[in-house]
């Protein structure tokens, strides 16, 4: 929590084998906005979400790209949001 953040893993919350679905609706129930390299089907998820009117904390999708730059590009968004703009949020 360096810099206000709070990370969950899949693997710290246990949670490597849960499909997408599950991960997504853990994500929901816990308030934490997901990030995933998986567009066409958290794309997907997010639109059923909002056709069904349930709600999700934000999904971002990042490109596959070295860790550190992942984490640069995505702190930019964090930095520029808050959770509650994040809310229902595809990015």
């Amino acid at each position: 929590m360096r810099r206000g953040f709070s990370v969950l893993t899949t693997r710290d919350a246990r949670r490597l084998h849960a499909t997408d679905e599950e991960q997504l609706a853990f994500a929901a129930t816990e308030h934490r906005t997901l990030l995933t390299h998986n567009r066409a089907d958290f794309g997907a998820l997010h639109l059923t979400y909002l056709s069904t009117g349930k709600t999700h904390a934000g999904v971002i999708i990042a490109r596959r790209h070295p860790a550190q730059e992942v984490a640069q590009r995505l702190l930019v968004i964090l930095n520029a949001v808050t959770a509650d703009e994040m809310q229902n949020q595809l990015r």
